[in-house]
């Protein structure tokens, strides 16, 4: 996979643009899925694996135990897929990734952290038309029957009655990419999408490292230019008040946007910043 070092604002984005353009339609329309991390030493670990152990043993009772006591603060949502979206959105650990249309959202991600602004960060950006080249015969067979690019949830819902039956569409392991349904506002105004593999255990960056012909690349973002992209993606409103509509982003923001920077933290003492 390729790694591109940035060193500076414009080389960012630059970066980042790199492949949007699109011949047939003379315009910028991008084919690739961002992600932004605050610590470029990760790879793309689910939250599931995270779990540690036996994680894929315990995926079922998990989803199953959220399912039972969400309803109460969720209704019924129709579909194993939308249960596993709901999930992924309100912080159960799933197999899902989150990820965005935007380079921009996800460089937001990458730097929005206070306490990480020590480390390198990274862009990830994949290229889901190509990835969506491995997919099984049942899904790209819908996924062409729409006209669509990207996998939806009802393409899913058609092609499977959940995880064990998507996971055995193919015996070989792949990854969608899929627009999760419209839960609220912070789903839409992050220009949401999911990853999902159909094997738990595999992760994404070592499926793409035998992927070779899935454009893929790490966009490292150094510690030392953290605060200038901070400062120019808030100039562009991108920043927690609009990402997280509501009190709670709102607080985010103010929180992050006057906190001192780190050498500033240091001099006044401060134990979190030494």
């Amino acid at each position: 996979m390729d790694e591109i070092r940035v060193e500076s604002w414009r080389e960012l984005n630059d970066a980042l643009a790199d492949g949007s353009w699109d011949e047939r339609l003379g315009r910028h329309r991008s084919r690739f899925a961002y992600r932004g991390s605050s610590d470029a030493r990760r790879g793309l670990r689910t939250s599931l694996m995270r779990l540690g152990g036996d994680y894929p043993a315990v995926e079922r009772n998990l989803l199953r135990n959220f399912r039972k006591y969400a309803v109460p603060h969720a209704g019924r949502p129709d579909s194993p897929w939308n249960w596993l979206s709901l999930a992924q959105h309100h912080g159960a650990p799933t197999r899902l990734l989150d990820w965005s249309y935007s380079p921009m959202i996800a460089a937001h991600f990458a730097t929005a952290d206070a306490d990480r602004t020590d480390r390198d960060a990274v862009v990830w950006a994949v290229n889901f038309v190509e990835a969506h080249g491995h997919l099984p015969p049942t899904l790209r067979k819908l996924l062409d029957a729409e006209g669509s690019e990207i996998v939806t949830v009802e393409i899913l819902d058609e092609a499977s009655d959940g995880l064990e039956a998507f996971d055995a569409l193919a015996d070989d392991p792949f990854v969608a990419f899929f627009e999760p349904p419209s839960f609220d506002e912070r789903i839409l105004g992050q220009w949401a999408l999911f990853a999902v593999m159909s094997d738990p255990t595999v992760s994404l960056d070592a499926w793409l490292d035998e992927h070779r012909d899935v454009t893929a690349r790490r966009v490292v973002i150094p510690a030392e230019l953290k605060w200038e992209v901070r400062d120019h993606l808030d100039m562009a409103g991108i920043n927690e008040r609009t990402l997280f509509p509501g009190l709670d982003g709102l607080s985010r923001w103010l929180a992050r946007y006057y906190a001192a920077r780190e050498a500033e933290r240091r001099d006044a003492g401060d134990p979190a910043a030494m």
